[in-house]
């Protein structure tokens, strides 16, 4: 009976459909290609009003618990569309584009955000960034992709492949099968709320490029940001912000011909005074979410130093109370979260580095006895999540969604005192070794991302463990069979390090000189000048998920680790020699400390190697 409707009516959302989007090829032929976008269209459409008519026979709408769980091997991980925003939000059934507050509250009030990572924030690691969240939490977390370039994302060639670009970034679709929703902005695997992110300095590329991903996200959001070398090249990302006018334009553009909302992600200015004007700015354009990194533009690499919060207050302070404001910025671990909202008043804390160092870090830490096999707690109470775990929950993902097949048989999760068999770890693992000329990763961006995804979060596994580092960069992209041998290789190594953890009651991993060398550091420098006090609080042993923290600023002068150019020295002398005295602004330093900050900022603006039309993130 359902089906019938289903049919039936979408036959009559497949006319107004094409007459929705009748105009907009009009100065162009239509080609293969538009047809084929116009088909995508039409299928989330009547992907829309099936759900209606199972929500209006009674029923809460969207796939069920049961059927939208999936399980690896014995263990079943949180449901990812237990409580999922679904395409039918209010502003689908009434016709009208939500904004602002309304829009955001009618997504879920998300409450944690996944941040935009350079080929880093795809399909799978938002997949598994979703697993770790119990069911009653999953509306609010929402991610963002990569950022995409909106002019080759949007440009398409006059015959087949018509865009290698796009169809290697965003895959919403089957290749073969445009018919059929696959992985990114899929709402039946769980892949809701979802912003797709791109970088722009033209209002009709990056408009061009919205509307080809708008049947599949909530929001599109513009990168004011990014401050690499190649955005400035390519004039886009954090790069903008001398040109408000064009910021403005950019925004309006698609605030007034996007069917879904138009959000904004941006760094703070010299003040705060400036930056607000900047907020202002952004919002009067349509902008409906406000996400704010607390860092200036040249912050970054070793000069990231630390976020400042005081800036978005400031702005949730001066801004209209309904004005939505995501923070970012000095996020290591969960407790991060809460106290990044009270100090800034912000409605969500977004998060990158931290995700990458811990794709769970959105998620409560389980209960006593919960998770036991995957979550690990110490003699000192302190506890994560074993990299091995994590690591299978990544693999499982990637075959069953991406691969699309399923997971290899697996034995449990090693865990002592629970009286488990040891003779598996006896036997040799063997990485199987290269097939062919070429991976399954090329066209893929899961593929791709995998194995500086492994580096991330394997970073303090692998300083002990160098043969598993080795193997790491031996691996061919895309070749999960190696991927598999690797995880032997970590699950291994973690059952040994648990062995010795437990027959030494603990001693294995405590290091009392380092332990006092960091204390002392503390002392001598203040908490807030160094990072080993955030070395002391987020420390877990080599097998758990942690944060990679980076040393200061000034820690990394002093270990050399900014090293100014041959000509910034030699700029450096000739001041000298001509009494000039620089001050760096924002920063504490001055004289020689501050000419050579300012010298590894310059050297740090240096252009990459790609050419503007290779460009494919920022």
């Amino acid at each position: 009976f359902f089906f019938c409707f289903f049919f039936v009516f979408g036959g009559v959302a497949d006319l107004r459909l094409q007459r929705k989007f009748k105009g907009r090829f009009a100065t162009t032929t239509t080609t293969t290609t538009e047809k084929v976008n116009l088909g995508r269209e039409k299928i989330v459409a009547f992907f829309t009003l099936g759900r209606r008519l199972l929500h209006a026979a009674g029923g809460r709408g969207g796939t069920s618990q049961a059927a939208s769980s999936f399980f690896f091997g014995s263990r079943g991980l949180y449901s990812t569309m237990a409580t999922a925003p679904t395409t039918d939000a209010p502003a689908a059934a009434t016709g009208k584009k939500l904004h602002g507050r309304e829009f955001y509250e009618s997504i879920g009030s998300p409450k944690y955000i996944l941040a935009p990572m350079v080929d880093q924030s795809e399909f799978a690691w938002r997949m598994l960034s979703r697993s770790f969240m119990p069911p009653e939490l999953q509306s609010k977390l929402l991610a963002y992709t990569p950022m995409f370039h909106a002019r080759l994302f949007s440009q398409d060639a006059p015959k087949p492949p018509y865009n290698k670009y796009r169809d290697s970034h965003f895959q919403c679709v089957l290749p073969k099968d445009p018919a059929t929703l696959w992985l990114d902005g899929n709402p039946l695997v769980g892949d809701r709320p979802l912003f797709v992110q791109f970088c722009a300095n033209d209002p009709q590329h990056l408009l061009a490029a919205a509307l080809k991903v708008a049947p599949y996200c909530d929001a599109v959001d513009l990168n004011l940001g990014c401050p690499q070398g190649i955005a400035k090249k390519g004039h886009y990302g954090s790069f903008l912000q001398e040109d408000q006018e064009l910021i403005y334009r950019l925004i309006n553009t698609l605030h007034e011909n996007l069917p879904i909302p138009v959000t904004a992600k941006i760094r703070i200015l010299e003040t705060k005074e400036k930056t607000l004007e900047y907020a202002k700015n952004v919002l009067s354009a349509g902008a409906s979410i406000l996400t704010v990194h607390g860092r200036r533009r040249e912050q970054k690499s070793h000069l990231t130093g630390v976020a400042d919060w005081e800036y978005i207050r400031y702005l949730r302070d001066n801004l209209p109370a309904e004005t939505v404001i995501f923070a970012n910025g000095n996020v290591l671990e969960h407790g991060d979260i809460e106290e990044c909202i009270a100090a800034t008043g912000a409605d969500g804390v977004m998060s990158a580095e931290g995700n990458l160092s811990n794709p769970a870090i959105f998620a409560p830490e389980p209960q006593p006895g919960a998770f036991e096999d995957e979550f690990w707690r110490g003699r000192d109470g302190k506890g994560g999540w074993r990299v091995d775990a994590v690591f299978r929950r990544y693999l499982d993902i990637l075959h069953k969604y991406v691969k699309g097949g399923e997971p290899p048989a697996r034995r449990p999760l090693f865990v002592p005192g629970k009286g488990m068999d040891t003779e598996w770890m006896k036997e040799e693992i063997v990485i199987p070794p290269k097939k062919g000329s070429k991976s399954e990763a090329f066209g893929n961006p899961n593929y791709g991302a995998l194995q500086a995804h492994m580096f991330h979060l394997l970073r303090h596994f692998v300083s002990k463990h160098h043969d598993v580092r080795d193997a790491l960069a031996r691996a061919r992209l895309g070749e999960l069979e190696q991927f598999e041998g690797i995880y032997k290789m970590v699950e291994k190594k973690v059952a040994e390090g648990l062995i010795e953890y437990e027959e030494t009651d603990g001693k294995s991993m405590e290091d009392p000189a380092e332990e006092e060398r960091l204390k002392k550091l503390v002392e001598e420098m203040g908490p807030a000048e160094t990072s080993a006090t955030a070395i002391l609080r987020c420390k877990r042993p080599w097998w758990c998920v942690q944060p990679i923290i980076r040393p200061l600023p000034k820690e990394a002068m002093a270990r050399g680790a900014i090293q100014p150019g041959k000509k910034d020295k030699k700029r450096v002398a000739e001041e000298e020699a001509n009494g000039g005295e620089k001050r760096v602004k924002g920063d504490e330093t001055n004289g020689r400390d501050a000419k050579v900050v300012e010298a590894v900022k310059e050297e740090l603006e240096k252009q990459t190697e790609f050419q503007t039309s290779e460009l494919v993130s920022g």
